[in-house]
Order: C-alpha cells, then sequence, then structure tokens
C-alpha cells in the first residue's frame, strides 16, 4: 500500500514576492529625510543663540549717543568705591545687569573677561558693570567666579534709574536689564545698546556680537 502523510496543521510559508517592501521602504527614507530637516531647522536655531552671523536686535533708550554720562559713585567689588569721573580720559563700557540671580548675566562679564583682547582692540579702555545687589553679595559672586571686572552696587537704583537701565529687564523696574553703554573719554554716551527688552529679554550676548554693533554704530 502506498503511504500517505498527515496533512499538516500549520500552513506553509510562502515567500514575499519581490517589491512588496518597496511603499515600506521610501516611507522610511521620506521620515528619514524629515528628520534631517528637524535637525537643520534645531541646528539653525542654535547657531542663532550663540550670535553666529546673527544680529542681536537692542533698542537704544534714554539718555542717548551725545548726551553727558551722569556722573555716580557706588561701592565696588574691586574694594571701596568707583566713581565714573575717576575714570575720565578713559573710554569706559558700562554694562548695566540683573544681578544675583541671572547667571547669563555674570557670564556675560567672563566672556567679556575672556575675550579681552578683543575688547581692547575694539577701543574699550575699562569694562564696569552696574547691578541693585548688596556689595557683601556682588564682591562673593566675583571672587567664586574669578572675576577681575568692577561690578558695582546700586541698591536704591539711583544710578540705574539716571540710565533707564531699569526699564529693560525680566524683573519690572526693580531691577536692571541687560544694558550697555560706551562712554567716551571726555564724559560723552558714544554707544548705547539695551539688549533686555521685551518681548525676547535676552540676557547673554557673545563678545564678538556685541562689538560688531558696537563698531557698526560708533563708525555711523
Amino acid at each position: 500500500m502506498t503511504s500517505r502523510t498527515a496533512p499538516s496543521k500549520h500552513p506553509a510559508v510562502l515567500p514575499k514576492p519581490v517589491g512588496t517592501n518597496h511603499r515600506f521602504s521610501w516611507g522610511w527614507l521620506a521620515a528619514a529625510v524629515a528628520v534631517v530637516i528637524v535637525i537643520g531647522v534645531l541646528f539653525a536655531i542654535f547657531r542663532s543663540a550663540t550670535g553666529d552671523g546673527v544680529t542681536y536686535p537692542y533698542s537704544v533708550g534714554q539718555p542717548s549717543p551725545g548726551a553727558p554720562a551722569h556722573d555716580f559713585t557706588l561701592a565696588s567689588s574691586a574694594g571701596g568705591s568707583q566713581s565714573l569721573s575717576a575714570l575720565r580720559g578713559k573710554t569706559v563700557l558700562l554694562y548695566f545687569q540683573e544681578g544675583l540671580t541671572c547667571q547669563p548675566c555674570w557670564d556675560q562679564i567672563a566672556d567679556l573677561e575672556k575675550n579681552a583682547g578683543a575688547v581692547r582692540a575694539a577701543g574699550v579702555d575699562q569694562i564696569v558693570s552696574i547691578t541693585t545687589d548688596p556689595i557683601d553679595l556682588i564682591t562673593r559672586r566675583t571672587r567664586d567666579m574669578k572675576l577681575v571686572t568692577p561690578v558695582l552696587s546700586d541698591p536704591t537704583l539711583a544710578t540705574s534709574k539716571a540710565y533707564h537701565a531699569n526699564e529693560y529687564g525680566m524683573m519690572g523696574s526693580s531691577r536692571d536689564g541687560h544694558s550697555f553703554l560706551l562712554i567716551g573719554p571726555d564724559g560723552t554716551i558714544q554707544w548705547r545698546a539695551d539688549y533686555g527688552g521685551a518681548p525676547k529679554y535676552t540676557m547673554f550676548v557673545p563678545t564678538d556680537a556685541l562689538l560688531a554693533g558696537l563698531k557698526a554704530r560708533v563708525k555711523s
């Protein structure tokens, strides 16, 4: 007798026809392209945030370029007090900043010090920062970060209000924003940039971008 093989309980697995995965592969390719585009956009945003070829917009408050700079005498992290009049004959870059709670503001000072050569080449003889925090806390922060730039304490906002630097911060008018003023050797304001205003509240500007704006405005 001829033996018969019992039928299998499991259906046979047949090979897939050639070409059935083409649509699936094209779908993955489209997804990969989309990911690359997204990465490119994010990279562009990152470059913008770091100032690579991007102009940082700013306001120009009052007193504006051409006006005499208001004198002041404030306690300094370098010890004693510092007046603007004592720096007459030098080109001084005043940097009003938000203070202890604003790490980007202190990073700004560190970046300026790191690029001290470029700052001097731009014609700046001295940088002086002003904020509204107590002098003992300011001094501790400068020592912790090993900063040499004198940071002055303006707790009553008298100097900040004289320069309207407290009109550009994230904390309302109780603190300064992120304002730079270039004071010439004769005590006249040569350039001003208030970076901290709404809606972006820029609290850090790379030194190269800052100096590019300064040079362009002073030349004009």
